[in-house]
């Protein structure tokens, strides 16, 4: 990756208060699909809602690997862990895994769906934030994990159809070798912080910094509804010199260019460590201004390999899936039930960061309004 994932470019997140708006690498070698493969008790793979469809976890696991082949898309893999998380499907059950590409916003995982349909390199399962996944939940198919039940029910479509899997904290990552150690958004507006704060994109484009705008919004007194007061807060920083329009990486991070970024803690988190012993980079969540999110998973009903990819959901939502998810930084939908079963990693879940205060989830409603003050007043704010 030679930038910080961008790939929500249109995908804002999903958490509690949004589940009622959702209720309403190389490309495969050409393949017959696996739309025709057949469970141990005879049903069609692409009909199965769960794995006692197939006849149990083993004979879905047999008819995956008679498949082969798995095709995934938009998953960086220093995004969330997904790298080790492809690793650890492909190293445990023998199926290759066909990454197509990673750094595609959600709405290219549909669109992309939607042009490669009935043919083997269509992608079998998306990865996707709300406002694209509430617009598309006719493409996926109904499946229920063996771990459905330990998933909050305000997480998930009760026949999951659409299920949150792994999400986490709006922040402010910061090169604590180069600025003051942070204490409140506000003192972003400091000298000491002279063009060095950048967000993770455009934010009326990049998912990532339209829910940094919400918590800048949040951490001045607004709501995640009415973001005026975060548009006006940057346009402060702008005014201060203080606003730093680059797009970050990993390179930019490490040069000093962009000592401060407001992204997603879990995305801060892997910088840290990516860049441990080059510089000390803390990442930072507003204790007034705790803006969280989930993501979606679902399959695609016109998946070409169907048995890999509930076999795929499967692995995600195991303890093991869970905590690869939480060994890169991001919180597990599962992470709860989990740490009161003793099956979490606990070292890693000692490393998310501190939140604290109550916090706060936009709903698909809300994200629309603020997406429409966003169009309207940045560009002119802020530019």
């Amino acid at each position: 990756m030679s930038s910080l994932p961008l790939r929500r470019a249109s995908a804002i997140a999903i958490a509690c208060a949004a589940a009622a708006a959702l209720a309403a690498c190389s490309p495969p070698a050409e393949d017959s699909g696996g739309g025709e493969t057949t469970s141990g008790t005879g049903t069609n793979a692409a009909s199965a809602t769960s794995a006692q469809d197939f006849g149990g976890m083993d004979k879905l696991v047999q008819a995956a690997k008679k498949e082969g082949q798995l095709n995934v898309i938009a998953l960086p893999p220093d995004w969330a862990n997904y790298g080790a998380i492809i690793k650890g499907f492909r190293d445990t059950y023998g199926i290759a895994v066909n990454s197509d590409q990673p750094d595609a916003s959600s709405a290219d995982e549909i669109t992309t769906a939607q042009r490669l349909k009935g043919q083997s390199k269509a992608p079998d399962v998306f990865d996707l934030g709300a406002s694209v996944a509430a617009a598309n939940t006719a493409m996926f198919a109904a499946y229920k994990v063996a771990t459905f039940d330990e998933i909050p029910a305000a997480l998930k479509d009760p026949n999951g159809t659409w299920v949150n899997d792994y999400g986490g904290y709006m922040s402010i990552g910061y090169d604590a070798d180069k600025v003051p150690a942070l204490t409140s958004v506000e003192d972003l507006l400091g000298p000491e912080y002279k063009g060095k704060v950048a967000l993770n994109g455009d934010p009326t484009k990049a998912g990532a910094a339209f829910a940094g705008v919400q918590m800048v919004s949040v951490s001045q007194g607004g709501t995640v509804e009415d973001i005026s007061k975060g548009v006006d807060f940057f346009a402060k920083l702008k005014d201060a010199g203080n606003f730093l329009p680059v797009d970050p990486t990993p390179a930019t991070i490490e040069s000093g260019q962009t000592p401060v970024v407001i992204d997603w803690d879990y995305l801060n988190v892997a910088q840290g460590v990516k860049l441990r012993g080059n510089i000390t980079w803390e990442t930072f969540v507003p204790g007034n201004a705790a803006v969280g999110g989930y993501y979606v998973q679902a399959i695609n009903k016109d998946a070409p390999h169907p048995a890999a990819a509930r076999l795929w959901q499967e692995y995600l939502f195991s303890d093991a899936g869970q905590n690869l998810w939480l060994e890169g930084g991001a919180r597990p939908v599962r992470l709860d039930a989990m740490t009161e079963a003793g099956t979490a990693n606990g070292a890693a879940a000692a490393k998310l960061p501190k939140v604290s205060g109550t916090p706060v989830i936009p709903t698909e409603e809300q994200n629309a309004k603020a997406k429409d003050y966003l169009a309207k007043n940045w560009a002119n704010a802020v530019g």
